[in-house]
């Protein structure tokens, strides 16, 4: 980072100073850039070409510099907006009572304790919370099972996804209904 600081001040200052910032220092037949691309022949075409190498550092810089700077610094965790992850945990906090999900979604939660069958053969694979909506857990924590949709003639949206290190005794599960865009807390006992 301090390579391309100096690099961009070195370059302003040969800029104010009327030089060409990337020029050779020995140059002996003045017609030929080193990496082979003719040199222009007028002052304007030089001084737009050097205006957009000066321009192409500063962006690097600017990038560089957010680019180094943490994730809450960029706005929340992992480049979120502050109001998304509060949004994110108050879903979370919304509770279900497995009675109240669809009658499909409480036959899949016996099946969970009970170790399945399932219909599907992608049910019980782990879930990666790649959308980081549920609270972070080391890979493999938590799977995923797909809750049937009557009329649907692929998995659908619907999903309980559980978390524990037992699969048949979860210590707890999520329902969405919106293929992982939100979540709620199950409930089992009610």
């Amino acid at each position: 980072m301090a390579d391309l600081t100096r690099l961009l001040a070195r370059a302003l200052t040969r800029l104010r100073q009327g030089h060409e910032p990337c020029a050779p220092k020995h140059d002996t037949a003045g017609l030929f850039h080193p990496l082979g691309t003719p040199r222009p022949t007028d002052a304007h075409a030089t001084s737009q070409r050097t205006a957009w190498q000066v321009f192409g550092m500063a962006g690097l810089l600017c990038f560089g510099l957010w680019a180094s700077a943490p994730a809450q610094a960029r706005g929340g965790s992992d480049g979120q907006a502050p109001t998304e992850v509060a949004q994110r945990n108050a879903a979370l906090d919304t509770v279900v009572p497995l009675s109240a999900l669809p009658r499909q979604a409480q036959d899949v939660h016996q099946r969970i304790l009970a170790g399945g069958p399932f219909r599907y053969a992608k049910d019980g694979v782990v879930f990666g919370n790649r959308e980081r909506l549920l609270p972070r857990q080391p890979r493999g924590f938590y799977r995923e099972y797909t809750v049937p949709t009557p009329g649907e003639r692929d998995r659908g949206a619907r999903r309980i996804v559980c978390g524990g290190k037992e699969v048949r005794q979860p210590e707890t599960c999520f329902y969405t209904g919106d293929h992982y865009a939100s979540f709620q807390t199950i409930d089992p006992r009610h």
